[in-house]
């Protein structure tokens, strides 16, 4: 059975701002092996400074990814799209171990194959330490805050 994850491209602003959200809801999940499933089996990223290659390496990284960043929440916001691709912009807020808060600020380039499934991803990420009582992204998106647009800052 070919796998396949819909919506398909070429995408149109309904259809993108799914793939957004998807993805939004798979990550908040924090399950490596879920978030995978949504990548071709040879997917390449580039997240930072780093090089991946494949759903092992996918899970490996995130694996690792939020055994670092504690109570990890994020959200998603759809910048364009076109074809087969789209842009995203993000935010998440964490805490490391010595529980200091982080707000990660970032852009996404995505590249999906015929089968809804992305086959690349471009990430570039900046953390800007928070106060506890700076922090507005609390956990999953709640329902009434679906579509709703992501400060700059």
């Amino acid at each position: 059975m070919t796998e396949s994850r819909p919506p398909f491209p070429p995408f149109d602003v309904s259809t993108a701002a799914q793939k957004v959200q998807a993805a939004e809801d798979a990550w908040n999940t924090r399950d490596p092996e879920r978030v995978a499933l949504a990548y071709t089996p040879d997917s390449i990223w580039r997240n930072r400074d780093t090089f991946i290659t494949g759903r092992a390496d996918i899970i490996e990284f995130l694996t690792e990814k939020w055994q670092r960043e504690h109570d990890y929440a994020l959200r998603k916001s759809l910048w364009g799209f076109r074809g087969n691709r789209i842009a995203v912009r993000f935010q998440y807020e964490w805490h490391d171990a010595r529980r200091q808060w982080w707000r990660s600020y970032g852009n996404e380039l995505w590249e999906f194959d015929p089968s809804g499934l992305m086959s690349r991803r471009e990430a570039s990420i900046n953390d800007r330490a928070i106060t506890a009582t700076e922090r507005r992204i609390l956990g999953p998106r709640p329902d009434s805050e679906r579509g709703v647009e992501i400060p700059v800052w």
